[in-house]
């Protein structure tokens, strides 16, 4: 397990822990009392860290290595239904952006979302999460072919931002995330949105319309990253702390401003000290999000939804 710097105090406790346990186990000291009061002093620890988390620190959090990815929860919650879908019937197959059937119980799902790697040839593979145009293009072609056999979209958000690269400028990268933005508004069946990572600019935009967009607590969403604003403001990353903080990105500041429905809590410690709870968890939180819509007609649903996202926003005449 990789610790970040704000951890270190919870990594000397558990090493602590686990040699007394290895002293009582190779020798005949009862170290019972010695464990349950290292123990103790761990949870105490964990509780006090993680529920003082600034919004730097969750932003180190959505970007631990350790931390499950779109395919992770893909295969944790649908098993061997899932059938991945490829291309965007143009250019080419984008590995940053995954996409394909899958099925919740009897309920058949599609499902979008940005991939990271967990090596260095992976991250490589999948283009560090960062999509290119025929990325959002190929997610959008999954979601009109749900939305012609009536089955709800699940996307799963988690990217440091579309790829800013010449040749997908050059492709139509802005008009392939306006595009996907303005079909998700109008798409006919239930759109549900899970940001499990990073959720950076236009290119978390590009899949995050929905009729419920769920928010794990230590993710963040923002229109663009702290390390860039910092760079743009004062000219220095050394000042990524403080413009967290002033974007409000975390998922209790995008709760208070209506910009998301709900948070989903995760793990003391977060989804990747526990990962199959949080599996199950976001696994029920889908399926209990699809109830509320799927009864509702495709002109109600639509209707709901461009109210929902015309009231966002505060302005002062």
């Amino acid at each position: 397990m990789e610790y970040l710097e704000f951890e270190l105090p919870i990594k000397e406790l558990e090493e602590q822990y686990e040699k007394a346990k290895n002293i009582g186990s190779e020798s005949e000291v009862d170290v019972t009392a010695t464990c349950k009061q290292i123990e103790k002093k761990l949870n105490e620890t964990k509780k006090d860290i993680y529920k003082n988390l600034t919004a730097w620190q969750r932003v180190q959090m959505s970007r631990h290595p350790s931390r499950p990815y779109t395919l992770d929860y893909i295969k944790a919650i649908c098993g061997d239904t899932f059938l991945e879908l490829h291309g965007d019937r143009n250019v080419k197959d984008d590995k940053a952006m995954i996409g394909g059937l899958g099925k919740i119980g009897d309920q058949s799902y599609m499902f979008v979302g940005q991939q990271k790697g967990f090596n260095t040839k992976t991250r490589q593979y999948r283009n560090f999460g960062m999509a290119n145009p025929e990325g959002y293009r190929k997610a959008l072609r999954l979601m009109k072919s749900a939305e012609k056999f009536g089955v709800p979209v699940v996307c799963f958000v988690d990217t440091p931002g579309a790829y800013p690269g010449l040749e997908a400028e050059e492709r139509g990268q802005g008009e392939a995330i306006a595009r996907n933005i303005l079909e998700m508004t109008r798409l006919k069946v239930p759109i549900i949105v899970v940001i499990i990572g990073e959720g950076a600019s236009g290119g978390a935009l590009g899949i995050g319309v929905g009729d419920k967009v769920l928010m794990l607590e230590n993710t963040w969403y923002s229109v663009i990253s702290p390390e860039s604003c910092s760079s743009i403001l004062w000219r220095s990353w050394e000042h990524k702390e403080e413009a967290a903080e002033a974007l409000k990105l975390t998922a209790k500041d995008m709760k208070k401003m209506k910009l998301v429905d709900e948070i989903v809590k995760e793990p003391l410690g977060g989804a990747h000290r526990d990962r199959d709870k949080t599996f199950s968890t976001v696994k029920e939180k889908i399926a209990s999000s699809y109830a509320e819509f799927k009864d509702l007609s495709p002109k109600d649903l639509v209707e709901q939804r461009m109210n929902k996202y015309s009231e966002m926003g505060v302005f002062k005449g």
